[in-house]
């Protein structure tokens, strides 16, 4: 069977945030519940069914809306049933997105004791953080988030953090990287904030194309001058790429049949960014996954990923891109081949870093050090 992965949205767009540039707060589906949480059934399900698939590793990524909201027990029963359905031998692990609001010594201590990678979801230092980040019923999200950090690290509970890199980013990557290596983040993610309206309006958070590919060269020469010492999953992917392994993010694919996401109440999509009634394929409570794998809907939704802009066929850069994420191909003609409206930014970044990528990667290939 194709391996494949679980993002679980176990209270759909449910949070204690109200971040300006979310997505996903304005689904439309599920908005009959106002606070929509996954039961045990639908939870039961879900972890039964996965286990009986044949997985090199299985991959549980627990996202929101907040995750945290669903309340500890919850997540114990998660362990308790992975326990329980696992065969001998199997490999498991569990993920979990947060802003870090509600981690507290309880919280810790169980995620360090059952294995969790946490995803700590931070833009920077205070004032860009705050900045599209707006925490309910707390006057300022940042320093909680900093907190929790402190908790994960006392715990020794292992963290990641994840940027979404908005027009308050434009010229400071060099500040933002300094300063979440300096608060003992280890692994970056860097996500380009994309974000239209219906109209096809560029909403005023959306970074610009060339502010995109000038922050990630920014980012790349504070890493190098660093001497690479921390590992940005980007770059991380770059290097794969030109090694010719899986490069471990979805924009990098020719296919977007990556992964599932599950909603709530055990409904199944082919991706967070298109939980839409048109990409809708099914409920786990009812559907098996070779049905869903083998599903023509979900087959053309992958397929969708190489109808990219023709031009793309000529770029020295599609190995790397792929045509970009679906989401940022935006156009009001949904049979439109469309370029990614980072496409510029894309060909600054590599255009200005890809001869230094192929130096780390001849290094790694004289030295056979592992990557």
């Amino acid at each position: 069977m194709k391996q494949f992965s679980l993002l679980i949205k176990p209270t759909s767009f449910d949070c204690n945030s109200d971040c300006t540039y979310c997505f996903y707060k304005g689904l439309p589906l599920y908005r009959e519940t106002k606070h929509p949480r996954m039961g045990f059934d639908v939870l039961e399900k879900l972890v039964e069914k996965y286990l009986k698939t044949q997985q090199v590793q299985y991959i549980f990524s627990w996202q929101g809306g907040e995750p945290l909201l669903m309340g500890l027990d919850f997540y114990k029963k998660v362990i308790d049933l992975q326990k329980g359905f696992a065969s001998p031998g199997s490999v498991i692990g569990n993920g979990l997105q947060t802003n870090g609001y509600l981690l507290d010594q309880q919280w810790a201590e169980f995620l360090s004791q059952n294995n969790f990678l946490i995803g700590m979801s931070i833009d920077g230092p205070e004032e860009i953080h705050n900045r599209f980040r707006i925490a309910l019923g707390i006057e300022n999200a940042f320093r909680f988030v900093m907190k929790a950090i402190e908790k994960l690290q006392r715990f020794e509970v292992a963290f990641n953090t994840l940027t979404v890199v908005t027009s308050a980013h434009a010229g400071r990557a060099k500040q933002v990287y300094t300063f979440l290596k300096d608060i003992g983040s280890e692994y970056h993610q860097y996500i380009p904030c994309v974000e239209y309206d219906r109209n096809s309006k560029k909403l005023p958070w959306t970074i610009e194309a060339k502010d995109w590919g000038l922050f990630l060269c920014e980012l790349f020469n504070a890493w190098i001058n660093d001497n690479k010492k921390v590992s940005i999953r980007l770059f991380d992917s770059i290097l794969l790429k030109l090694l010719e392994k899986q490069p471990g993010i979805c924009q990098m694919e020719k296919n977007c049949c990556q992964y599932f996401v599950i909603e709530h109440n055990g409904d199944v999509f082919p991706c967070d960014f298109f939980v839409r009634a048109h990409t809708f394929l099914g409920n786990i409570q009812k559907d098996d996954w070779k049905d869903l794998l083998n599903s023509e809907k979900y087959k053309k939704f992958g397929l969708k990923k190489s109808l990219w802009h023709p031009d793309c066929d000529r770029c020295e850069f599609l190995k790397f891109c792929a045509g970009d994420c679906q989401k940022h191909r935006i156009s009001k003609n949904q049979s439109e081949r469309t370029k990614s409206v980072l496409c510029e930014g894309w060909k600054i970044f590599y255009k200005e870093t890809m001869p230094e990528f192929k130096k780390i990667v001849d290094y790694i290939k004289s030295t056979s050090a592992e990557f």
